[in-house]
């Protein structure tokens, strides 16, 4: 079977979970290929090996940690020479779409973005995509040059499976344009102790109905008792309820979890673009024809601060 390159994301030798899931979906279409650039990059073999890799080319230059994006385009494309790949796997992440981007343009490829599914065909993979503002699902393939596609966290099962996971040394020539843009300083971001937004199995999000930001604990703690992300609209988010950086739709952070909870939230095009493609959406709202009733797998129609507590209260004595 042809090599299909896998760029791991990473911090430090520990792979996250999109990389893993981006192996199963590798392994569907030919033999995985992980690319590891940075610090721990050799430390990230043992996993990946567990996952599928059948080799995992590394590199850890320091142009990786001092300059923005460009250094990861340089590896991926030295990479993309040296194996001749059937397709290139990246995680749908913001800085993941960049460097599929730049990639594709460098190699003079086709690139699809945002992919749910992707499956082997005649003529190269073939990939799931949901199209204008999520309200039709597609299925398309690159036409030229070698596949570049990025895929959405949650798209795939997280499935081991045994393989070599030999590592290999990737040689890299870092062009001019590697240092247009330097990183000068970081700062950790303060961890809330829940999951990534992006890539939570299960998101609780709060709308205008929450009505106010003293009212958001409420979805936060619905939130805890699952093990979940906390998102809000963008109605809430402009009304300062809660960070932007927590925003769900189409003009915030896509999502696609196994269970999305909805409270509060009316359901307008621009909230659904970013969550739709959820695979069980629940919903509460006290109107019962608010929009987001539509799509919905389960709807509750009832007032938020009567129905949230009690949610919360009966997931956390089930546990209990």
């Amino acid at each position: 079977m042809a090599d299909v390159l896998v760029l791991v994301d990473h911090v430090d030798g520990a792979v996250r979970k999109p990389t893993l899931e981006l192996l199963t979906l590798a392994r569907r279409i030919g033999d995985p290929v992980a690319v590891a650039l940075g610090t721990g990059a050799e430390a990230t073999a043992g996993v990946l090996g567990e996952h599928g890799a059948v080799n995992v080319l590394t590199s850890d230059a320091p142009e990786f940690a001092d300059y923005l994006v460009v250094p990861k385009v340089d590896a991926l494309q030295a990479a993309v020479e040296a194996v001749s790949p059937a397709a290139v796997l990246v995680v749908s992440s913001a800085e993941g779409k960049e460097i599929a981007a730049r990639l594709a343009l460098r190699i003079g490829s086709g690139i699809i973005t945002d992919a749910t599914d992707l499956e082997a065909g005649e003529q190269g993979p073939v990939a799931t995509q949901a199209v204008f503002a999520a309200s039709y699902t597609t299925k398309s393939r690159v036409s030229k040059g070698v596949p570049v596609i990025t895929v959405k966290p949650n798209s795939a099962p997280v499935e081991p499976a045994a393989a070599a996971g030999a590592v290999e040394a990737l040689s890299v020539s870092f062009g001019e344009g590697s240092k247009g843009t330097k990183v000068v300083s970081r700062t950790p971001r303060e961890s809330t102790g829940r999951p990534e937004l992006t890539e939570a199995a299960i998101v609780v999000s709060g709308g205008r109905g929450v009505n106010g930001a003293e009212n958001f604990p409420l979805i936060e703690a619905l939130a805890d008792s699952l093990g979940a992300a906390v998102g809000a609209s963008r109605a809430a988010v402009d009304a300062g309820w809660y960070p932007h950086t927590s925003q769900v739709g189409q003009t915030g952070k896509s999502v696609s979890p196994q269970l999305y909870i909805a409270s509060g939230i009316s359901g307008a095009i621009q909230h659904r673009a970013g969550m739709q493609t959820s695979k069980t959406i629940v919903a509460i709202n006290k109107d019962p024809e608010a929009p987001i009733f539509e799509l919905v797998d389960y709807g509750v129609v009832g007032d938020l601060f009567t129905v949230v507590p009690q949610l919360t209260e009966e997931i956390t004595a089930r546990k209990g």
